[in-house]
């Protein structure tokens, strides 16, 4: 076989288990009962606010496309942003 062959073959394969999966995990959810929590969860904080401030400090959080957030205060007035 080609390196092509072998790419598409392997292509195919994640195919074909990313369909077992997604077909029999909504099998497995449908006949799972439906139940209620015993007790109210506390509420969560976003996401982006806990990766945000660290030390609680306000910063401006703007992410770049490689991931990095900006290090500049919240609101700065700077059209670029400090990426760390």
């Amino acid at each position: 076989m080609s390196k092509m062959d072998n790419l598409r073959a392997m292509r195919e394969a994640r195919y074909e288990a990313a369909q077992k999966l997604a077909t029999g995990g909504a099998a497995k959810a449908s006949t799972k009962p439906a139940t209620k929590p015993a007790t109210k969860a506390a509420p969560t904080v976003p996401a982006k606010a806990a990766d945000v401030a660290p030390a609680g400090d306000e910063l401006c959080g703007h992410r770049n496309m490689s991931g990095r957030t900006c290090t500049r205060e919240h609101g700065h007035a700077a059209k670029s942003h400090r990426y760390s």
